[in-house]
């Protein structure tokens, strides 16, 4: 199937619930007797959400931010394209601090946000529903401690919308997802061992297919199963697909997955077929491990890519996982 670009006019917004931005140093090596020191905003709604930005979408990201972590994030979430939609909160943003002089990541030190109070927590809760409904569009990842907010906020935050109308794409490890498959999301998106986890056994082989339906059986509309180098399995409506992106011996996997769902997001609310939309996601995902797993390729790059993905049924070839 031929990739088509992703339409510009007008520019759709697309709310990314992302509760726990991080504010990211990383050490790297820049040649023989140089050494650098870089400071970004990162974690996964953010790399979503840049991706989409990158590809035209107006993504509006709602996350806390607090204390003095959150000072120094602030003004680098103010560079994504998009606006900011912000919740202050008592407890200082997240923050991380890897080095990559040696070519590989070494996490220095991390330190997490303490989880928000009630009042917190509903503000944001508000102003994403709000966000979304207006959009019609929302894309929902993890919080950062994994067990920073309730539960049930997955399951309501994605019934409320999708009650007004909204499409929602989530990418959520366990429990979390099964709370959210309550909700009847549009598409779920996960790698093979959060899948393993879901049906606590393996999901290799034959077993692949029968784990991924079953999550259908429990709410979700479309499922994507990445599975690092190997082409992802993806279901929606009758049909199952190998999707294939181009393939690169060296760069970083960090952020891949969520580079890939922002740009599914940004061609499918600009208009593409949801298979256009699998293309562009993937070129997304591929263009992110050249780009030290950052979110920020540029749409040319983007696209370019998205003319070598290979999308086709999964009864075409027979694969082992």
């Amino acid at each position: 199937m031929p990739a088509q670009p992703v339409d510009s006019s007008p520019s759709p917004t697309v709310a990314v619930f992302a509760p726990h931005p991080l504010l990211t140093v990383t050490l790297e090596r820049e040649g023989a007797d140089r050494e650098g020191v870089h400071f970004a905003a990162g974690g996964q709604g953010v790399w979503v959400a840049r991706t989409a930005g990158m590809l035209g979408a107006v993504p509006a990201l709602c996350c806390f931010i607090g204390g003095e972590s959150g000072s120094l994030l602030r003004g680098l979430l103010d560079r994504l394209p998009g606006k900011r939609c912000l919740v202050t909160t008592a407890t200082a943003s997240g923050c991380h601090v890897s080095d990559r002089r040696s070519g590989e990541i070494e996490v220095l030190s991390m330190a997490l946000s303490d989880p928000p109070s009630r009042p917190e927590l509903d503000d944001l809760f508000s102003l994403a529903c709000s966000e979304a409904i207006a959009c019609g569009w929302l894309v929902v990842t993890n919080p950062l401690p994994a067990d920073a907010l309730p539960l049930e906020l997955y399951r309501d935050l994605v019934a409320d919308v999708r009650a007004n109308g909204c499409r929602t794409l989530v990418d959520l490890s366990t429990p979390r997802v099964e709370l959210a498959l309550e909700a009847e999301p549009d598409l779920v998106k996960l790698n093979d061992w959060e899948l393993a986890e879901i049906v606590n056994d393996s999901v290799s082989g034959a077993a692949l297919r029968p784990a991924a339906e079953g999550l259908r059986d429990r709410g979700a509309r479309s499922v994507i199963v990445t599975r690092g180098e190997q082409p992802a399995l993806v279901l929606h409506d009758e049909d199952a697909w190998w999707l294939e992106p181009p393939r690169f011996a060296r760069g970083f996997r960090e952020g891949c997955g969520d580079a890939m769902l922002g740009g599914i997001a940004a061609a499918w609310s600009a208009g593409a077929s949801f298979e256009e939309s699998l293309l562009t996601g993937a070129a997304a995902g591929a263009a992110n491990f050249l780009r030290h797993g950052i979110g920020g390729a540029s749409r040319e790059l983007i696209e370019d890519l998205a003319k070598r993905v290979k999308l086709y049924p999964v009864e075409a070839v027979t694969r082992e996982g």
